[in-house]
């Protein structure tokens, strides 16, 4: 008897088995065929556009990269390949390629996402943790300039910077100077290190050695290992002369030396950066009020006054409830550097247009574009993902 109940619970469990297979391989083959249909689709799209572009006589390729841009953009950096196993980072010129023109263009983009990323978070998290003192003046302030900014349009906003105040910087004769730092209406100048070590492979080696162990900083086990080998590597930099400080300097027309940043890029990230952390600052002031009041009494219980309950209880909890938020402003962030073409900031669409003027390869140019801001979007989602990751492994233990 018991043998034969454990022969029908062997077959009912081989049945429920092979159901189960069943229905897997019925919903991959269901996913498989919605692909390859939307692969299909896309290729007669293809296939179309490409008929109808030779119908007037454009040919879609992207053998024009390789051709001379035959055209100067006044500001970024481009790679080149010449007689060196490194790429060298160097100036675009008029001779270098449309492909080295998007690279400018893709430079100039990751430039400006970078420090507005970096600035619209410090900025919207103190206007957020402002929104919520106990100061009247400070929270009203934060108040109004957070709902006056969301809700005016960023282009309207990037005019009034460009206009109104980065134009009407004092000239250069007069140019405002404070610690090294110059500003006047050809730019910010600021200073900085300078590159000495050539193509010496060595050095690139020290300096490849120094990203590394900076990035290893962030890692909780190594963390002072990395920053002690970081220190350690820098000072070496600095003796072998291969890193050297570099200030501006004025003259009556011009500033030399250090780095520039030009009156488009100062608007541009103006812009950009208070647009931004005006939302930011709704994210984390959001964040904070979904915190139990528990913890606002338990820290004044242990006689922790509002500032230091603020810097070591909220905002270590806040910024695992808020990171994938922030990743959704980073990416839009990133998108909306497009506009520099508003003001004339050679950033990648500004570029694009140009070449497309030049060369008609609108539909070409347009899709490197596109793959271009979607890979950035890929690579900030793929970055707040891991430091969500490793924010939740680190609240686990």
């Amino acid at each position: 008897m018991d043998q034969t109940k454990a022969g029908e619970l062997g077959a009912d469990s081989t049945m429920l088995v092979s159901h189960r297979r069943r229905i897997r391989l019925k919903h991959q083959a269901i996913q498989a065929l919605i692909v390859a249909v939307a692969v299909v689709a896309v290729a007669l799209f293809g296939i179309a556009i490409k008929d109808g572009l030779a119908r007037h006589g454009i040919k879609f390729s992207f053998s024009f990269l390789w051709n001379a841009a035959g055209f100067d953009i006044s500001e970024g950096k481009t790679l080149v390949f010449e007689n060196s196993y490194w790429p060298r980072v160097t100036d675009f010129t008029a001779d270098r390629s449309i492909a080295q023109a998007f690279a400018t263009g893709i430079f100039n983009t990751i430039k400006i996402a970078i420090l507005a990323i970096v600035l619209s978070t410090v900025l919207g998290t103190l206007l957020g943790v402002g929104r919520l003192s106990t100061n009247w003046v400070v929270r009203n302030l934060c108040f109004w300039t957070v709902e006056f900014v969301r809700n005016t349009p960023l282009l309207i906003q990037l005019v009034f910077w460009y206009f109104a105040v980065v134009l009407h910087f004092p000239p250069i004769a007069a140019a405002v100077k404070f610690y090294g730092v110059v500003v006047s209406q050809q730019g910010l100048y600021l200073p900085w290190l300078t590159w000495q070590g050539g193509d010496s492979t060595f050095s690139f080696l020290l300096a490849i050695a120094l990203v590394a162990t900076v990035m290893g900083t962030a890692f909780r086990k190594i963390r002072r290992i990395s920053a002690a080998a970081a220190l350690v590597l820098l000072v070496l930099l600095f003796w072998t002369g291969t890193l050297a400080p570099d200030f501006p300097v004025t003259s009556k027309f011009r500033a030399t030396g250090g780095t520039s940043i030009s009156p488009e890029m100062a608007a541009l990230l103006l812009a950009i950066v208070v647009n931004s952390a005006s939302y930011i600052a709704e994210i984390v002031r959001g964040a904070i009020d979904a915190l139990p009041k528990g913890q606002w009494e338990a820290a004044a219980s242990l006689g922790l006054n509002r500032r230091n309950t603020i810097n070591d209880i909220i905002l270590p909890q806040v910024l695992r409830i808020v990171l994938p938020s922030f990743g959704n402003q980073y990416i839009s962030l990133t998108k909306n550097t497009a506009l520099g073409i508003a003001i004339g900031y050679p950033e990648l669409f500004n570029i694009y247009g140009t070449i497309a003027n030049q060369t008609g390869h609108s539909l070409d140019g347009i899709i490197i574009v596109m793959v271009s801001y979607l890979i950035l979007s890929w690579i900030i989602s793929a970055l707040v993902s891991w430091a969500d990751t490793r924010l939740a492994k680190g609240a686990a233990r």
